[in-house]
Order: C-alpha cells, then structure tokens, then sequence
C-alpha cells in the first residue's frame, strides 16, 4: 500500500471518501431552463469515471432568478428535477462515485451572458435577461444594472428555495450538499461590507452580516437528511480593502462549524475585480488559517494541478482534501496518474481495465 495522504481514505460527515481529490463545482452554461441535458451526461459522466473520491455537480441555482446566466442548471422545479435524474441515473449506471450538489444564488452577478459571449450582464428587459437582487442596492460596476435590495419577506423565500433544492436533492439521492458562499454570489454579498450596506440587523456588524449566511446553512441542514454531510464553500478574502477577511471567514467557519457544517471549502475573490496574487498554492495560505482554527474537515483549492503539490498540502496540514477544477477538464484522469505517480491504487470501470501500463498492473482496482 501507499503512504501517499492524497490516497488515503477519509471521512466527511458520515460519507466515506476513497481519496482525498475532490473535483469542484464547475458552471457549464448548458441547460435549458435550468434543465440538464445531453451535455451534463457526458461532462459528469467522464468524470466520474476520474478515479476521484468525490464529484460535486455545478453551482445549482435555487430560483430562477438566482442563475448566474440563462444557460446554469437549476434545482427548482420538477422539471429540474427529472432532468438531473436522468444524468445522475446514466453516470450512476456505470460509477459508484459520491456525488454532491453546490446550492447556490446568484445575486446581484446574476443575468449575465454566456462566458463564450463575453459574460456581459443583460439588462432586465432584455431577452434572456432579469432584474437581479441583492442585500444592499450597489452594482457590481460602474454601468450595470443595479440590483434591488433585498426585503425581508424575500430573504425568507430565498432561504426556503435553498431548503427545497436540498429536499430535492435528497430525493435524488445525491450524497452530500454544499452552499455556496464564494464567488460573490448573494450569500458572499451578504458577508461582504463593500456589498451590504443594510442598516437592519442583516448588515453593519460581522455578527449581523452572517446572520442571513448562517440562516440559509440552517435551513439546508435541517432540509437535508441529517445522516448526509452539508458543507459551505467560502471566499477567504475579497483581496480589497476594507472587504471580506481571513479573520472574518475563521469567525464564520467557527459559527458554521458549531451548527454541524461537515467541511469547508476555502476559496478566494469574485466579489468586485481585485488584484489577486494569482499562482500556485495562492490560497492554500487561506485554508491553512482555517484548519488552524476549526476541527472539521478543510478543502484546498486554486490552481493545484501537480501529483507532489497535491500531495504537498495534504501530508503539511494546510488541509484534509483538496479539489481540482480547470486541471480536471484538461486532464479527466488526473487521479489515474497521480496514483501511478505515488504507486497508489485508483477505482477504474472493467471496461478500461485493459488500458494500464504493463509496467503499473495493480494500479486499478474495479469499480464494481
């Protein structure tokens, strides 16, 4: 056997992990009115035949209204509903990997356009556009639409949207559920001073700011069957001044972590552009700050693409898992090659079991 941490089992609330390598949520614009479609089939099912221990469906909006663009994948509707059926019905055909699902409102970064048609936020009465919303009525920059802010009758029907997505995930039957926090999407709005600007007990003081984060993760928890892990994907920092902070995401991370949050998932940025010291490991300084202040489980991510920088963060401390984006869309085999790297063994489907080196025979194991 290995002595590679990246290949050695691990646990988040209940739901047992083969390895450390989680492939992220990534946003692939390409459902019909919230629906999944041929495409998600193939995106999902390429990866879940990965080798990886965890593969977590795309940033799923709970209202309509909550998209980032026309194009995202949604979880409100029946129709939502039966289409991620089918998908997870073909990919669990052939994969017994866990899947989770990212829950998440757009907010204000909402009606926006295709990335591949230049990402431009469309005007409300645009086709293919809407009025976005927010906790605080500030654009996101100069020239755009500003969103509306939020009432408190519509802050209680977002948070229920969030428990209903989880209700249905649940009765897919997909294993763990994730809120999203990063990005600047609505529940960062609302952790962000630069984007809240209430003056009622939802804004002003950090306790105030992550009164309604922490509402949302509530009702998510309490949504979601309780023998099946919730976590929450953070922005460590905005990287702006006078923003979001490492020191205010600890104090969050603690306050989820006392209301049964499995993980948390450290990010950075997306709130306003930033200048963000992009490169190698340049947020693990971000989850290492968290792990040192929490006991549950911390997810590394950002631009870890190396077999030994992988390894690297795990066998340092900075985390217990860590998760692959871009990396996996250029490379859908990624954790094949690590575990040959380490002289691990990775999950693969008998129909591939043809395809190992002479030279790496017990690198598979089945994946019945």
């Amino acid at each position: 056997m290995t002595a590679s941490r990246l290949f050695s089992p691990f646990e988040v609330g209940g739901l047992k992990l083969e390895n450390r390598i989680v492939i992220a949520p990534m946003c692939q614009y390409s459902a019909l009115d919230g629906a999944m479609t041929d495409w998600h089939l193939i995106h999902l099912g390429q990866l879940a035949l990965s080798g990886a221990g965890l593969l977590t469906i795309e940033a799923t909006a709970v209202l309509p209204e909550g998209r980032i663009t026309y194009g995202d994948v949604g979880l409100y509707s029946d129709d939502c509903e039966a289409a991620m059926a089918r998908v997870l019905d073909g990919v669990r055909r052939w994969s017994p990997i866990p899947v989770a699902i990212q829950l998440a409102h757009a907010g204000r970064k909402a009606s926006t356009d295709l990335p591949w048609q230049g990402g431009a936020q469309i005007a409300p009465a645009s086709p293919r556009g809407w009025q976005t919303v927010a906790p605080s009525a500030i654009a996101m920059a100069p020239g755009e639409n500003s969103p509306l802010a939020l009432s408190r009758a519509e802050m209680i029907r977002i948070r229920e949207a969030f428990a209903d997505a989880a209700r249905r995930a649940a009765r897919l039957g997909i294993d763990a559920a994730q809120v999203h926090g990063a990005h600047g999407y609505l529940i960062h709005q609302f952790l962000s001073p630069l984007s809240n600007r209430r003056d009622d007990e939802f804004g002003g003081s950090l306790e105030n700011r992550m009164r309604f984060p922490l509402e949302i993760f509530d009702a998510v928890r309490a949504a979601f069957p309780p023998e099946r892990p919730v976590t929450m994907r953070v922005s460590g920092t905005d990287w702006l001044d006078g923003g979001w902070t490492i020191e205010e995401t600890i104090a969050f991370a603690r306050a989820l972590e006392r209301r049964g949050c499995a993980a948390i998932h450290v990010s950075s940025g997306g709130l306003a552009p930033a200048k963000i010291p992009l490169g190698p490991d340049y947020q693990v300084p971000l989850a290492r700050a968290v792990k040192q202040a929490v006991a549950l489980p911390v997810v590394a991510v950002g631009l870890i693409t190396e077999f030994d920088q992988a390894e690297a963060i795990l066998a340092s401390g900075d985390a217990d898992l860590v998760a692959l984006a871009r990396a996996m869309l250029y490379n859908p085999r990624w954790p094949w090659h690590a575990a040959a790297h380490f002289g691990a063994h990775v999950r693969a489907p008998d129909q591939y079991l043809r395809s190992q080196p002479n030279h790496l025979k017990h690198l598979f194991d089945r994946s019945g």
